[in-house]
């Protein structure tokens, strides 16, 4: 029996990869529609899509990529990273897509933390780009630009991806070791409560059964067209709907390189789609245009919802304007998803986060103020106490950061992931999401953290101390808002939009969108900011007209 279950072993671990997955539609669906692209007319076949990822692998191999190495892109939705997303599981390289809002300082961070073997960038950041690898101690041997109009010259210290794979060999990659489902094929980095954003190493393993997870959940299969509005360089956005799964069900993905509701909505007319994947703001925006000019929805067969509380009226008005088979996911960057509503939860659950997923286990734990809680030590199920969401998702989750022992000791405990959530759950075990114990900002999809930005105010030597929070805003779900207590009496609010502007430690989407000067900011005796009274501080001055809109 020992021998069998070597057999077993051995075969499952060599060949239970994603890159095997996508082999097999290679072979089976070969000259079905993988992947379109709307905006050039660019198509791809099963077969062609393995070619183009094949001429780029076998490129990177001739300038000494192997297995290991990191692969870094900022890239919108494109073609591009889609080809460098399949060749890099065809070496055993490590993908590492990179948030492309990042600033100069962040990215030159995310650089050296991973120290990439190769950094791909789109020509219109190219001055971004420039400055963090200045920045950067480690910067990459070889860096590529990707440019799809073709107009732009690559910097002095880059090359054109169309140079890069100029002559390489479509056929299938040589390598001289084996792959194994423990490989780490993707880096996703999730942002840090300082400017250190932190990286989720996930395995082979964690890809393909992250892929089942949305097989399951959807479900999703290979009759599929799918389209991903938000980013693929999110968890959401690359195994939801996105490149993982889609691929390794055979389905077909249609590129939007950027999120335009008038064009999504044709798009869903004009190709078919079955899944649309949006956060709740991309939904109103879908709602307000269909109202407007209606489009034959159809085909779908329902919009995935993520990054945010689904609230019952916005459900309904979804479900009568666009499908009424809408889903609602929760879920981390380090875990992909974790509870999941379904039509036939809505709009009655509407609100929760919903139940766990098949293969996970969500509870809602006590809250203490010297330790953490075990993960028995449960919050009541009466929807009324509140304590901190805790996930076991063993199947999706690396169970670490990379290269930071310290975030992963806080993080992961006896197998659950603490996620810093507070929230209640009921006698079902629905969660339902109050807030965040760490008071992470959570606008337009993008998770920002208030003492990263905190840190780049106060670094402003007009700034004698401050304290951020966010306040509720109808599109973006919330809009970052600073109190600041001044060191020199001349400091306006212009100058401190100008700063943040200027900074190259903040991406511009995490500067305050409001102001208000202050004598004092909240803290606790001991001198601890309060970040839960300066929301409920924020939300009053929004309603009685005291903060400063820049």
């Amino acid at each position: 029996m020992k021998e069998y279950l070597q057999n077993f072993k051995t075969v499952f671990e060599r060949e239970y990869t994603w890159k095997e997955g996508f082999m097999r539609n290679v072979y089976r669906y070969g000259n079905k529609l993988a992947l379109y692209y709307p905006e050039k007319k660019e198509k791809w076949t099963y077969n062609e899509l393995n070619s183009e990822a094949n001429r780029f692998a076998n490129a990177l191999i001739e300038d000494g990529v192997g297995h290991g190495d990191v692969i870094m892109y900022q890239l919108l939705n494109c073609p591009v990273f889609a080809f460098a997303y399949i060749a890099a599981h065809k070496l055993g390289a490590v993908n590492c897509p990179v948030n492309y809002r990042l600033s100069a300082g962040e990215i030159a961070l995310t650089i050296d933390d991973s120290r990439p073997a190769v950094f791909i960038y789109e020509a219109e950041q190219q001055d971004i780009i420039k400055k963090a690898l200045e920045m950067s101690k480690y910067p990459p041997k070889r860096v590529i630009m990707m440019d799809i109009d073709k107009k732009a010259a690559a910097m002095d210290e880059a090359v054109s991806y169309e140079d890069y794979i100029a002559g390489a060999s479509d056929s299938e990659p040589q390598i001289n070791y084996e792959l194994s489902i423990y490989d780490e094929t993707t880096r996703l980095y999730t942002s840090g409560t300082t400017g250190r954003q932190k990286g989720v190493p996930l395995t082979s393993i964690n890809e393909v059964l992250s892929a089942h997870d949305i097989l399951i959940h959807f479900p999703l299969n290979q009759t599929d067209i799918t389209m991903n509005t938000t980013p693929w360089f999110h968890r959401g956005g690359l195994h939801c709907g996105g490149p993982t799964p889609t691929f390794y069900a055979g389905g077909t993905i249609i590129i939007m390189r950027k999120f335009i509701p008038r064009l999504c909505l044709e798009y869903i007319e004009k190709y078919k789609l079955t899944f649309v994947v949006g956060v709740p703001a991309v939904l109103e925006q879908l709602t307000d245009t269909q109202l407007k000019e209606a489009r034959d929805l159809s085909s779908l067969k329902g919009i995935v919802t993520m990054g945010s509380p689904l609230e019952r009226a916005a459900c309904i008005r979804f479900q009568s304007v666009l499908t009424p088979n809408i889903f609602n996911g929760y879920g981390t960057t380090e875990s992909l998803w974790n509870t999941f509503l379904r039509p036939f939860d809505l709009p009655d659950r509407a609100g929760t986060a919903g139940g766990s997923c098949v293969d996970d286990d969500v509870r809602v734990v006590k809250v203490y103020e010297d330790r953490r809680a075990e993960p028995d030590d449960e919050a009541d199920c009466n929807n009324i106490e509140v304590g901190e969401v805790i996930i076991k998702a063993p199947a999706k989750s690396p169970y670490c950061y990379f290269n930071n022992p310290e975030e992963t000791n806080k993080k992961y405990y006896k197998g659950y992931l603490y996620t810093n959530d507070l929230g209640t759950w009921d006698e079902n075990h629905y969660v339902t999401i109050c807030g965040r114990k760490d008071d992470m900002i959570i606008s337009a999809g993008e998770n920002i953290y208030p003492t990263q930005v905190e840190e780049v105010l106060n670094s402003n030597p007009k700034v004698a101390d401050c304290i951020v929070t966010a306040v509720p805003d109808k599109s973006r779900g919330e809009l970052v808002t600073a109190y600041i207590v001044k060191a020199d009496p001349s400091l306006s609010y212009e100058e401190l939009e100008q700063f943040c502007k200027d900074s190259p430690m903040i991406a511009n989407y995490k500067r305050p969108r409001y102001y208000r000067f202050v004598n004092e900011i909240p803290l606790n005796l001991t001198g601890k900011k309060l970040h839960y009274k300066a929301k409920i501080m924020a939300a009053e001055d929004l309603a009685n007209g005291l903060l400063y809109r820049v």
